[in-house]
């Protein structure tokens, strides 16, 4: 009962804090990114890509190294919480695109005027680092494929080394 107690206050909690951050978090982050960007097309586009590239590829590096080993949940759950933190510029500035609320509009509009071209660079961003990072992974598991692919070919050749060093020794009488 008391479990049953504590999810439902944790409910209600993330609920209220839900649309607290709905209604204050989209206008907020958009006038960070306005003072930032300063309505330069140029500071737009660079911040742009890298909010949208690091923030990107160091939440999946974090999601990689704490998925890729057999771990108890609560690792897990604290580096999906870890990756989620990383994250949130790239889920504010997601949440101002894709928003439907008031706060949402407004931070739309505020993009549109103090920070030209940002939503747009951050998409690049976002697509050029998970590009990476798949390409990046795939690298290292082929590697390790690679690797283990040559240990197994050694210890064939050892084998057949060893299996034809024995047949020349019957083969050759000793003196």
């Amino acid at each position: 009962m008391r479990r049953i107690m504590i999810c439902a206050i944790l409910l209600v909690v993330a609920v209220v804090l839900f649309f607290l951050g709905a209604g204050f978090l989209p206008r907020w982050w958009a006038h960070r990114i306005g003072d930032q960007v300063s309505q330069s097309t140029a500071s737009g586009i660079g911040i742009g890509l890298f909010y949208g590239s690091v923030f990107t590829f160091l939440p999946l590096l974090v999601l990689w190294f704490g998925f890729r080993k057999r771990r108890s949940w609560k690792v897990w759950l604290a580096m999906l919480v870890g990756a989620a933190i990383l994250a949130m510029p790239n889920l504010l500035t997601l949440g101002i695109v894709i928003g439907s609320g008031n706060a949402a509009h407004a931070g739309e509009r505020t993009l549109d005027v103090e920070a030209p071209y940002f939503r747009a660079s951050t998409l690049i961003g976002v697509s050029g680092a998970a590009v990476i990072f798949v390409v990046l992974v795939y690298i290292l598991l082929m590697r390790r494929r690679g690797k283990r692919t040559e240990k197994h070919l050694r210890t064939e050749l050892r084998a057949r080394d060893a299996a034809t060093e024995a047949a020349t020794q019957k083969e050759t009488p000793s003196e």
